[in-house]
């Protein structure tokens, strides 16, 4: 983080600096300048830290705060003075408002030095995913900062904001919501100069109330944007596309739709990743072996090319950076290749029903001699009051995509179980299991030499420990 004073940051989170017992008048402190790293985290504070006390669902941060102090912090923001502290304290009215304020004063001052471009992501499914595709891609060009793991709320998203230096020259934040002006905010705090949309879809529709408020949330990232600035729209989903309307930035589209700026053909799928052709606007062309299983991964590598090529990144190096990447993420369509003939593909992290059916259409797509597909599944959460309609959406197309053989786990995905059992006349068979133990104890005996199984689920369902015991099992 940049050198500021106590005063400063009091100042800009229009917070009361205390030393000791008592308030400081202001411009008392000016000489005392603190630059550490910022968290809500106790455990991540190092020497010279900033710990913010964020009051939570199931904890206080406040409770946290001897402990960060034990760690080094040199400064903790607090909604409540916290006594005998041998450390400043700010204390704020809204401790997550002031890391949000603190953020975008930060920014604000590193923009001024004229280094620093920002890249913001949003969308349904895929954030995680092209934000490590092109922090890949761009920390070979200069000084990136992405945010670790998801952090894409209202607090992730400032502490990854609050990491960047004055010679940082890319900052890629991801940005996500589960309320309407959720994303406005986070915008507003980073002011992009490329703001990318990746999907419209029924991700966390329970939460947004349907469709059309998801579109109008998601569209908030582009609708700030000055005529200076690039939207990067995914031109393969009609809703993104209606976004265009709806900014002033220039636009640049990608996808696999032939009139796409930044496009890809020729796909060729198989278990060790996909085959693509890449072009850019300038007309340029180069195969690219993408190591990262799946077509919508290929989508999320078309946006991370578009930035790329934004930014003034060549086609090579857009590329070598594609082809240096082996797994989207931990437990994202991660391929765990077995000894025993047996390849797991891992993609329990993260489930809605547009994610869900692109891993299912990919294995679907997985042929070759000898080779059985095999679908194992749990719940798709935070639908609401479509989740009943989309498990059933989902059970039936498993019938019709031809997959062999399909274990159902947890009673939440049961209508998904009914669905596939009911549709048709299916050569395959659906199993359901309560737990995933229970699920274990039959597929390590049925799961044979060929077989390749996808084991897909929203984080909650916990199949990804199930992925993560097969893939040792078989390995």
């Amino acid at each position: 983080m940049l050198d500021l004073t106590l005063d400063d940051i009091a100042r800009t989170i229009g917070g009361t600096l205390v030393l000791g017992d008592h308030a400081v008048q202001e411009g008392t402190s000016e000489v005392s300048v603190v630059n550490g790293a910022v968290d809500t985290d106790s455990r991540e504070i190092v020497p010279g830290g900033i710990f913010v006390a964020k009051p939570g669902e199931f904890s206080d941060g406040h409770l946290y705060v001897p402990a960060a102090v034990a760690n080094g912090a040199d400064l903790v923001i607090v909604e409540h003075v916290i006594d005998d502290l041998t450390v400043p304290q700010i204390v704020v009215a809204n401790s997550v408002e002031a890391l949000g304020m603190l953020a975008t004063e930060v920014i604000r001052r590193i923009r001024e030095l004229g280094v620093l471009t920002v890249i913001g992501i949003t969308g349904s499914n895929g954030k995680t995913t092209t934000k490590n595709l092109l922090r890949t891609i761009l920390e070979r060009q200069g000084p990136t900062i992405a945010p670790r793991d998801s952090f894409n709320n209202e607090v992730g998203a400032p502490l990854t904001m609050l990491k960047v230096e004055p010679e940082t020259r890319f900052l890629v934040a991801e940005m996500g919501a589960s309320a309407p002006g959720e994303i406005t905010r986070l915008v507003r705090m980073a002011r992009p100069d490329i703001g990318v949309v990746l999907t419209v879809g029924l991700a966390h529709a329970g939460e947004f109330g349907g469709i059309e408020k998801t579109l109008a949330t998601k569209t908030e990232m582009v609708t700030d944007l000055l005529p200076t600035d690039v939207a990067v729209l995914n031109l393969d989903d009609y809703r993104v596309e209606s976004m265009a309307d709806k900014t002033r930035a220039e636009v640049l589209w990608f996808g696999l739709d032939t009139n796409a700026g930044v496009r890809a053909a020729d796909l060729v799928q198989t278990t060790a990743g996909t085959d693509f052709t890449l072009t850019l606007p300038t007309g340029e062309s180069q195969r690219v072996h993408f190591s990262v299983l799946g077509e919508h991964h290929v989508t999320n590598a078309l946006a991370a090319a578009a930035v790329a090529h934004t930014v003034g990144v060549p086609l090579h190096a857009i590329v070598a950076g594609l082809e240096s990447v082996t797994r989207a993420e931990r437990w994202r369509m991660e391929v765990l290749p077995g000894t025993q003939g047996v390849t797991i593909i891992n993609d329990a992290y993260n489930a809605s029903p547009d994610s869900m059916l692109a891993g299912l259409k990919t294995l679907a797509q997985i042929s070759g001699p000898g080779i059985r597909r095999v679908a194992i599944l749990g719940e798709m959460s935070e639908l609401g009051e479509f989740s009943l309609e989309e498990h059933d959406r989902i059970g039936r197309t498993i019938v019709r995509l031809g997959i062999e053989r399909v274990f159902v786990v947890g009673e939440g995905a049961r209508a998904l179980h009914l669905a596939a059992t009911h549709e048709g006349s299916w050569d395959g068979e659906s199993a359901f299991f309560d737990t995933a133990d229970e699920a274990y104890a039959l597929l390590e005996g049925e799961l044979r030499s060929g077989d390749v199984v996808l084991v897909k689920s929203s984080n909650s369902a916990g199949l990804r420990f199930l992925g993560d015991r097969l893939g040792e099992h078989f390995a």
